[in-house]
């Protein structure tokens, strides 16, 4: 198979052990993200203007964090970050003190009124717009939008190699499977790069490779259940010492268990 220089990454996961070699693209992604974020991304006039909007989820502040690699960059991300998000919801309530206040000061009766009635008060229209920023901003996050586009581009790589280097397919029919996210993944993928024939062909094969390796995960996290039945302490335990650890990582992708 020859390989360039896109391809690389994709097929370096896929010859790796494991129960979804997507995880693997995606963890390395995810690891070269934060270095990045915290090195010159840092200093690039978009990047902050991007992070400021922005901002990152939980998982990738504790990971930007916990890295200790450039605190001080990280709290200069933080400060641009706040003071954009705290000026936009300053100059949202701004906009709307006059109609709060005039909501405030309705009348008992008017209040019963608009109780009963369906149309919304200004009150309630500003608390749904709050909601909608605050949702906005909370399903946002630099990090993940530049790993969303970047696993997209590799679903591209996946299934133009699958079609056209038989090594590749080959290879392809000897993974475990994948985590339900990025069997997801592949199946959106299916929708923007293949046509008809060629999903039917793949989604056909990537269905059998995916049912056998979730009942095999099944089975082993069975054993591993079974194990704790003092009946079967001499029992060998096969591949389920781990197998609760990769059924989670089959369910939802990787995640950091101790």
């Amino acid at each position: 198979m020859k390989e360039k220089i896109y391809t690389i990454p994709v097929t370096d996961a896929f010859r790796t052990e494991c129960e979804c070699s997507m995880c693997v693209l995606e963890k390395k992604l995810e690891d070269e993200n934060i270095e990045y974020i915290l090195g010159p991304f840092l200093m690039e006039p978009e990047g902050r203007i991007q992070t400021n909007e922005s901002g990152f989820c939980r998982k990738h502040f504790e990971l930007l964090y916990n890295s200790q690699a450039n605190r001080l960059g990280l709290g200069l991300i933080v400060d641009t970050h706040m003071q954009e998000q705290n000026s936009e919801l300053k100059n949202l309530y701004e906009s709307k003190k006059n109609l709060l206040k005039k909501d405030a000061e309705t009348s008992l009766m008017k209040n019963i009124t608009n109780k009963l009635s369906t149309k919304q008060t200004e009150t309630q229209k500003f608390v749904d717009e709050l909601i909608n920023k605050l949702d906005t901003l909370d399903n946002s996050c630099t990090i993940c939008s530049r790993i969303s586009y970047t696993m997209d581009r590799y679903v591209d790589v996946i299934l133009f190699l699958y079609f056209k280097e038989k090594d590749f397919k080959a290879m392809f029919g000897r993974q475990k499977g994948f985590c339900l996210k990025h069997f997801r993944l592949l199946l959106e993928g299916t929708k923007k790069y293949l046509n008809s024939k060629d999903t039917a062909i793949f989604v056909e094969d990537l269905g059998s490779i995916q049912l056998q390796h979730l009942e095999r995960i099944q089975q082993e996290v069975s054993w591993f259940t079974q194990k704790f039945d003092y009946r079967n302490n001499d029992a060998p335990w096969g591949n389920s010492k781990d197998a609760l650890i990769r059924s989670i990582q089959k369910l939802v992708g990787y995640c950091s268990l101790k």
